[in-house]
């Protein structure tokens, strides 16, 4: 068996600066069994081409309802970290055909580029608000303010609540439910937060049931697709993907956008002397640092050959999209920002059937958000040293925990 490397275990420092573990791991093999952080042994993916084949294999599956006895199997002690509940987890991120394609095409509609397209100035509407905010906020009195706090959350979490039909002021709870159960916390602590998240959708449910609106929330509780119905479980289960899709992806390719042109100022000057640049640029912020690390688990359900490694049954398989990203075999200066790149064909949205329904709706939020941002604050700022950011700690997300910036309006 080839590409086996070294290194055994990710270190502890992956999680700020995964690239160079990524730079190692692609120079070794395109696949490696290997330890994440915190102790679950999967078999990782970090060449482009063999992970395009990772994440549409036949033999790979994402039948999690199946497959979930893999984890305790395979984590380091035999203790199993993964207690989200069942009830957020069957949806059809975590279903093979031909459950993925019934349950897909039940939203499907719901997330074409002309339906949000047509979300354009409603989208508009939000970031002037919310700019409009920040104009007015006296940043705490010291000149500066939290990105991700006062811009690149509340935009993509209000889009999706409204479109959800959610109360926005509940979105402050979400992002607290979700970004504990996207990282790596003691047990007890993800059993509540996904405990209190079914309990609220279960409720949201039964109101939509009672009083539907002109939401995807109340046509997801109400479709009927030739007589198929979606169960309580898999509405509640499909709203929780949706708002975590739904706002996750946007808010952390807006602050690693942000970041990267802060420390790129001549990339940044391009962009505001060219604004009409930003809705493309989209994709190589996408590729340079895209917002998901290692795509959501599958599982091999026989042997399996990728790149000349053959994976045996059973186990986990992951696949880094930002490594993908950042091979030089597909994408030149892989290092290098140019958001004059055609950087089409990255995977930062992944790759065959399970490819994000949220990417049209991504780079709009991103294109009205980073437009908005330069034109009303195009001397903008780091507040602080970069090696002083801290990264969120997830093997899924790649995105900051604080982006403080100044604005110098």
């Amino acid at each position: 068996m080839g590409g086996v490397t070294n290194l055994s275990q990710l270190p502890a420092a992956y999680i700020d600066d995964p690239h160079a573990v990524h730079d190692l791991l692609r120079a070794e093999g395109p696949v490696q069994e290997i330890y994440l952080v915190h102790g679950l042994k999967v078999w990782l993916v970090t060449r482009y081409e063999e992970a395009r084949v990772a994440l549409t294999h036949p033999s790979i599956s994402k039948n999690m309802a199946q497959g979930g006895w893999l984890f305790e199997h395979h984590t380091r002690g035999g203790s199993d970290r993964r207690e989200v509940a069942a009830d957020l987890a069957t949806h059809m991120l975590n279903s093979d055909p031909p459950e993925h394609a019934r349950l897909r095409k039940l939203v499907n509609k719901a997330f074409t580029p002309r339906r949000v397209e047509m979300l354009r100035p409603r989208v508009e509407e939000i970031t002037k608000r919310l700019l409009d905010d920040m104009m007015l906020d006296e940043m705490n009195g010291e000149g500066q303010v939290d990105l991700l706090d006062v811009f690149a959350f509340p935009l993509p979490i209000t889009v999706i609540c409204e479109l959800l039909g959610i109360p926005t002021d509940d979105r402050d709870s979400f992002r607290e439910w979700t970004t504990t159960l996207l990282s790596f916390n003691p047990v007890e602590v993800i059993r509540k937060a996904s405990e209190e998240a079914t309990a609220y959708l279960y409720a949201h449910v039964a109101k939509k049931r009672m009083e539907p609106g002109d939401d995807i929330f109340s046509a997801l509780v109400h479709a009927d697709d030739a007589g198929d119905q979606l169960s309580e479980r898999e509405i509640v289960s499909m709203a929780f993907l949706l708002l975590v899709a739904g706002h996750e992806t946007t808010v952390n390719l807006i602050g690693n956008a942000v970041l990267a042109l802060l420390r790129n100022p001549e990339q940044l000057q391009l962009l505001k002397d060219d604004p009409d640049l930003i809705a493309p640029s989209a994709e190589e912020f996408l590729r340079y640092e895209g917002p998901i690390n290692l795509a959501t688990f599958r599982y091999t359900t026989e042997p399996t050959e990728i790149g000349g490694v053959t994976i045996p049954a059973d186990e986990l398989v992951m696949v880094s999209l930002i490594a993908a990203n950042r091979d030089g075999e597909r994408f030149s200066e892989p290092d290098r920002l140019d958001v004059t790149r055609n950087a089409g064909g990255h995977l930062a949205f992944g790759h065959g059937i399970h490819y994000c329904l949220g990417a049209p709706l991504a780079r709009l939020e991103f294109e009205v958000a980073l437009k908005g941002l330069l034109a009303r604050f195009p001397d903008v700022e780091l507040a602080a040293a970069p090696q002083q950011l801290g990264w969120r700690d997830s093997s899924l997300i790649r995105g900051l925990i604080t982006l403080p910036v100044r604005l110098n309006p």
